[in-house]
């Protein structure tokens, strides 16, 4: 049998980072606001390394300190290796003004210090709860809930977000996904105990390593504070249909067939789970509607090779939750102008570098020897998460790419 269980200003599917902020932001509004978790906290989760204009949105939610007190890998920037070819960016040294540093997270721990600084805030976050149908209502929404105990139970409120992820729930429950303009993609990745001994490793930044003879091919390896790493390969779906072994098999292959990162992991333990995402990148036809926004990966995934995932939960919760405070006070926001187009000019700016990486043009330019001080502050700008800052032209006219790669290759 279902039963009510009351009404809420808004209701919040999803508890991590675009979940837990929006929330924040909305009962510090002085709304009532619910949110219906999945899983159980801690879990695993993967997209372990911030970009620095993160920051700036853990900030503004009142959850900077209890990240800043967890004791996470600082991180100041991104190294890339292709071969003999290497160079790094320190996102200290950039074109657009904010944060310039990090951290490195095991997202278990992360998300959970964002969900408990959400219930700080008044919010009230529940566990092992499965959003099953939503339905409109003159009020708002209807929102179908099934317990892990096999209850269920109806709550209704006047706005519903979905910052589920990769669970895509409104997507699925409304028809509104669409394919991805993105090739598919598989990733292999697990955490290890890597006990790097090379001083040759910086442990402040990510490292991103293009696979010798496949340059569609690349690796991540994110150094964690307590001796642990999170590594793994992203490759064509094409390529890994044709691969023979387990995922634990094809992911130490690949490892072993890069120079670098073998040196490395020389000593690595390999003791957790190797997991797989298939055909990651996705997208849908609107962002909001009636009652209804989606925030991050709910929305739109495009590829972790900047790890721009979080920073894109994190401004779209950001956005959201002030068009949210607009709508229910009765101010009629435009979603268009006000959230999705403005959410857009980053999400495609990414989309632009996450092009320019697989077609090579990004690449020529990161391993160029010769490009110019100026040049790679702009760079440094969107690898830190800074893609809607219009100053910078490569975000204001993110085809300039193109340009700057032809410059680079002569």
């Amino acid at each position: 049998m279902t039963v009510s269980q009351g009404c809420y200003d808004i209701v919040v599917i999803g508890a991590g980072p675009s979940g837990a902020v929006a929330s924040s932001l909305l009962a510090d509004y002085g709304y009532n606001v619910l949110v219906l978790e999945k899983e159980h906290f801690p879990r695993f989760s993967i997209g372990e390394s911030l970009l620095p204009q993160s920051m700036e949105f853990l900030e503004r939610a009142g959850m900077l300190q209890a990240v800043i007190e967890a004791g996470f890998q600082y991180k100041n920037g991104a190294a890339f290796s292709r071969g003999s070819e290497y160079d790094c960016f320190d996102f200290r040294q950039k074109f657009s003004s904010g944060w310039g540093t990090t951290y490195q997270v095991q997202r278990e721990r992360f998300d959970k210090i964002l969900a408990d600084c959400a219930s700080a805030h008044g919010v009230d976050v529940r566990y092992g709860q499965t959003v099953v149908a939503i339905n409109s209502t003159t009020e708002g929404v209807q929102v179908d809930v099934a317990s892990q105990d096999g209850s269920l139970f109806q709550v209704k409120a006047k706005f519903i977000l979905d910052g589920s992820g990769f669970g895509r729930v409104l997507p699925r429950l409304m028809q509104l996904e669409k394919a991805s303009t993105l090739a598919s993609r598989v990733s292999l990745f697990t955490h290890v105990a890597d006990n790097i001994s090379d001083s040759g490793f910086d442990r402040n930044k990510i490292l991103i390593t293009v696979h010798p003879d496949h340059p569609a091919v690349w690796y991540w390896l994110i150094p964690f504070s307590n001796g642990r790493a999170s590594v793994g390969v992203v490759l064509p779906r094409e390529l890994f249909s044709t691969i023979d072994g387990s995922e634990s098999e094809i992911l130490q292959r690949f490892i072993a067939e890069s120079a670098m990162l073998n040196d490395f992991l020389v000593n690595a333990e390999f003791d957790t789970r190797v997991g797989i995402i298939d055909g990651y990148s996705c997208d849908v036809e609107s962002l909001y509607g009636d009652n209804f926004t989606l925030l991050g990966n709910a929305g739109e995934f495009l590829d972790p090779v900047f790890s721009s995932g979080v920073t894109i939960a994190l401004k779209s919760a950001s956005l959201a939750a002030d068009v949210v405070h607009r709508q229910l006070q009765g101010l009629e926001p435009d979603w268009q102008t006000e959230y999705s187009d403005p959410l857009m000019q980053g999400v495609n700016t990414f989309r632009a570098f996450v092009e320019g990486w697989y077609d090579g043009r990004l690449q020529d330019v990161i391993f160029a020897t010769d490009k110019s001080d100026q040049v790679k502050d702009m760079i440094s700008s969107i690898l830190a998460g800074y893609a809607w800052d219009i100053k910078n032209p490569y975000v204001r006219v993110p085809s300039r790419l193109t340009t700057l790669a032809e410059l680079c290759r002569q």
